[in-house]
């Protein structure tokens, strides 16, 4: 449920697109720079590695858009606006949001579930496929899944996770699009939903992102409302841009709270009466509009009283409603000098009625953007707010910007606003202009903004990109200074850069706080004739110089005697600054191996034990060790299985594929199950990987033909680990074992089958392979009717007690069959010799395999405690990180086996085997 590989969930794939008899419409790839057509690359690799997309010759294609998120990654998108207008909508109706809160007002405890790409795990239609197409510089791509970006996708989704949650919808969980949330009265209940909730996304092959699940809450905010103890409430958020209001502070600042209270006088009882003390600060005439409004004020008792009942009204039921999707959306935006306001209201028959309100102040960069950005920006704050309102519905965006009525109509000059346009395409709104008057509220939140000013993220993605950069690019840009050690040339050079500062910077204290911002200090050659006065090293040889040999003082440096003399590093960071900068930046280092780091450096400066400390950075480089390929023998030696007694006593089972092609008809798979000790086969072509196929392979194939094994052995696949197949095995009485996770070697018997099979399926299909699922019976009955290697016996004998008739074999005249009282005593004989010597020659053929594979090979020794990477399980491309972590050791299960804990997600815990470990070596300072 939790797994972090991509998934798509077992149910039939979608049609979300339906475009009638609509010719196909092709429009043109939008320009992209170097930078991010790269991105595209890499963004469509990722997505083609996943399944999520296939190569196309679709007539139909959609432009590629990059949006900025966040967390300053880029969101890969397509622009759907041309094929969403042609789309016949779906009217499957999403929740009535009213009814939703009713519901869970009744419960004291609540768990919430965040889907992972949601979109991306539902399969689309083969039929629709076409229509999602996309090209990148070189090639035409299709999405096989449901994509961002389509108008039908809300509907769909909805549809499709109504049908999964079933008969369990209104009575302990629901879905709004893909916010779920169970509920319960008590704990023990919530447990037992929670349970079943979890075991059918579970077996949906859902994945959701532990991050931003709660789970057994006694209060959560929902769909921006907070539950708790059976009242339903206004998020914070939602309000705090009117409730947290300051007293106005000047005549005009009153003036426009009360133009803003009474945009919604209709529904505030006795408004006239309540607003009377503050009437008096709003102007009648031009020239006291003029006179004296911005004059420091002080309000009376009466005249705060007013204020603060008006602001309680607007803030509470008596004005403020829960949302109800009966009614249309209209989100109203203001900006100002100071900051922008918002807010959310639904159009209802008696009036338009106010949802939330946001209110934000500037920061000192967004105060200095045009108005058209700031007012864009605005809208921007409330879509990244309101998401859970406006996400699939229509709504209307009202502001007094009247530049701003385009923006979803065409491409924007200015770039900000035009970034801003491709971050919206996925909502359905259109702008309508109001005058500035009208827009009452909006107008007074941005002029008296209370929540704290935040940068916009791409503002933090481009300022982070130019003024804290990478190492390398950082040493790219200040190389004079870093060579000036090594030559007085660039003397006059550093005299001019003025971001050097002086020799003060270099002592420790401000060493490792540059250090711990993970910043390479350049130095010029005057601070490290400085850093030298103040080692003791140092300045026992400059004192002493004649005694010493290999060293001499030149233009006050202490050099060292070498074929090239080079300067003496001093102790401290220094010296790690060096080791940074000629091995983990790009420009000098790129994280080359020892020899070449050690020759680098000794060319250009000396201390005594730089072997050693060049030795241990590289060692202890964590960088080095996630991307280095591993060119020993991964350690542990092999723990070999002991055979079982007897037959059916251990089988091993697992699913091979998905094979291309896929069958005519329409398998992908083959589902394998092995006897460990007669290595006896039964096989089954099938159309996926499903727990549900499972089971049914395990009734109808191997326990009503051959009985109930006593142990079944498989991998951690969710087709194994599901509720329904381990409520299938423990109702017949046998046991389940899991081999360890990303380790084939623990479930060999299938593995080498499957390597076998291939070949042989593949030598007698047709030219086109599409009838590979004809021939694997043949290859199976094959399989078992010969003399397996490792028993030297045959699996059909060892299974049945008789030899096998071939379809070819010569057989004499009819026998009568005689009654033989000891024939039961025989087969039991002939069986037990016949397992007793496969067990002899399994023992044996491990030994010899065993002898090989521990050759040049050693036991790992760790304790609990230690620090580890490990193996990355699925290598997606050669630049992909092959080792992750860290992890820390918490238990050892045995020799090779052990449980491992991530340091930066305490929750994550991996069981893992020693081959798949690398230690993590303690950088020395």
């Amino acid at each position: 449920l939790f797994d972090p590989t991509p998934s798509i969930i077992n149910i039939p794939p979608q049609s979300a697109i339906k475009t009638g008899d609509h010719p196909p419409i092709y429009s043109k790839q939008y320009p992209a720079s170097y930078k991010d057509q790269e991105i595209k690359l890499h963004e469509t690799q990722k997505l083609l590695d996943r399944g999520q997309i296939e190569e196309s010759t679709s007539p139909w294609s959609s432009p590629i858009v990059l949006v900025k998120k966040k967390d300053k990654t880029m969101r890969f998108c397509i622009d759907y606006r041309r094929l969403n207008a042609i789309t016949i909508k779906d009217a499957f109706p999403l929740p009535r949001i009213d009814e939703i809160f009713d519901q869970l007002s009744d419960a004291t405890y609540y768990t919430k579930f965040d889907f992972k790409s949601g979109y991306f795990q539902v399969p689309l239609s083969k039929e629709d496929r076409p229509k999602t197409a996309f090209s990148t510089r070189d090639n035409h791509y299709q999405f096989t899944v449901l994509p961002q970006g389509i108008n039908n996708g809300p509907a769909t989704f909805q549809r499709v996770i109504n049908h999964i949650l079933g008969p369990t919808r209104w009575k302990y969980a629901l879905a709004y699009i893909d916010d779920i949330i169970i509920y319960s009265k008590t704990f023990e209940e919530h447990i037992l939903h929670l349970n079943e909730i979890c075991t059918i996304l579970k077996d949906a092959r859902f994945r959701l992102n532990p991050e931003k699940c709660e789970i057994a809450r006694i209060g959560t905010d929902y769909l921006g409302h907070n539950i708790k103890n059976g009242e339903i409430r206004p998020s914070l958020y939602n309000i705090n841009g009117l409730l947290n209001t300051k007293l106005p502070q000047t005549p005009d600042e009153a003036c426009k709270f009360v133009k803003a209270a009474e945009y919604y006088r209709k529904f505030i009882p006795n408004f006239s009466q309540i607003a009377e003390p503050l009437r008096k600060f709003v102007p009648t005439t031009k020239t006291q509009q003029r006179k004296g409004q911005k004059t420091i004020i002080k309000l009376t008792d009466d005249e705060v009283k007013a204020f603060q009942k008006l602001k309680h009204y607007l803030t509470t039921d008596l004005v403020l409603k829960l949302p109800n999707n009966r009614f249309p959306f209209k989100v109203q935006t203001d900006a100002s000098d100071e900051g922008i306001g918002a807010v959310l209201l639904q159009i209802y028959p008696d009036g338009n009625r106010p949802v939330a309100y946001i209110s934000k102040k500037f920061t000192p960069v967004q105060r200095k953007w045009s108005p058209m950005e700031q007012e864009c920006y605005a809208f921007i704050c409330a879509l990244d707010k309101w998401h859970n309102y406006l996400s699939g519905v229509k709504f209307t965006w009202e502001t007094d910007h009247k530049a701003l009525t385009q923006l979803n109509q065409k491409a924007q000059i200015n770039k900000r606003c035009e970034r801003w346009r491709l971050k919206i395409l996925e909502y359905d709104f259109k702008v309508q202009y109001i005058p500035g008057l009208t827009n009452s509220m909006p107008d007074y939140l941005s002029r008296s903004p209370v929540d704290d000013a935040e940068e916009d993220p791409d503002e933090i993605s481009n300022l982070v990109s130019t003024s804290t950069q990478t190492d390398s690019s950082y040493i790219n840009n200040h190389l004079p200074i870093v060579t000036a050690v090594e030559t007085r040339a660039m003397k006059l050079r550093n005299k001019n850069l003025n971001d050097i500062n002086d020799i003060s910077k270099l002592t420790p204290d401000s060493l490792n706080a540059s250090s711990q911002e993970n910043r390479i200090i350049p130095f010029s050659i005057e601070q490290l004739i400085e850093a030298q006065q103040h080692d003791d090293y140092a300045k026992n040889i400059m004192n002493n110089i004649k005694k010493h040999k290999n060293y001499f003082i030149k233009d006050n440096l202490l050099m060292h005697q070498s074929k090239h003399p080079v300067p003496y590093i001093p102790q401290g960071n220094v010296r790690r600054t060096i080791l940074q900068i000629y091995h983990d930046t790009a420009a000098n280092g790129a994280h080359f191996e020892r020899d070449k780091t050690i020759h680098k450096i000794k060319t250009r400066y000396f201390w005594p034990s730089m072997y050693k400390d060049i030795t241990n950075y590289i060692k202890s480089c964590i960088t080095c060790a996630q991307y280095n390929p591993r060119r020993r023998k991964a350690p542990g030696k092999l723990q070999p299985i002991k055979p079982p007694d007897g037959v059916w006593q251990l089988v091993s089972m697992d699913f091979h594929g998905p094979i291309n092609p896929t069958s005519r008809r329409g398998n992908k798979y083959i589902i394998c199950l092995t006897d460990v000790l007669s290595k006896f086969v039964v096989t089954r072509a099938v159309r996926d990987n499903t727990a549900q196929t499972t089971v049914k392979f395990l009734k109808e194939d191997i326990i009503s033909k051959f009985g109930t094994p006593r142990c079944i052995l498989t991998d951690n696949g969710t087709h194994f680990t599901s509720a329904i197949t381990n409520e299938l095995i423990k109702q017949v009485g046998a046991t389940h074992l899991y081999t360890t996770p990303y380790h084939p070697q623990s479930n060999g018997q299938v593995e080498r089958y499957n390597s076998t099979m291939d070949a042989k399926i593949a030598a007698l299909s047709n030219i086109q392979k599409t009838d590979w699922d004809d021939q694997l019976p043949f290859v199976t009955f094959n399989y078992n009717t010969s003399i397996h290697a490792s028993t030297k016996q045959v699996p059909f004998e060892m299974m049945y007690g008789r030899t096998p008739i071939l379809p070819f074999d010569y057989q004499g005249d009819n026998v009568t069959i005689q009654y033989d009282a000891e024939h039961v005593k025989k087969l039991n004989q002939f069986l037990t010799k016949l397992n007793e010597q496969a067990k002899l020659n399994i023992k044996k053929k491990q030994e010899q395999y065993k002898q090989r594979y521990d050759a040049n090979r050693s036991d790992p020794f760790y304790n609990i405690g230690d620090l580890i990477l490990v193996k990355t399980p699925l290598l997606h491309s050669k630049f992909h990180i092959r080792y992750e972590g860290p992890f820390r050791i918490t238990q050892q299960l045995t020799q090779k086996t052990f449980i491992v804990q991530h340091t930066k997600k305490p929750t994550f815990h991996r069981q893992v085997t020693a081959d798949m470990m690398l230690p993590i070596f303690e950088r020395i300072h």
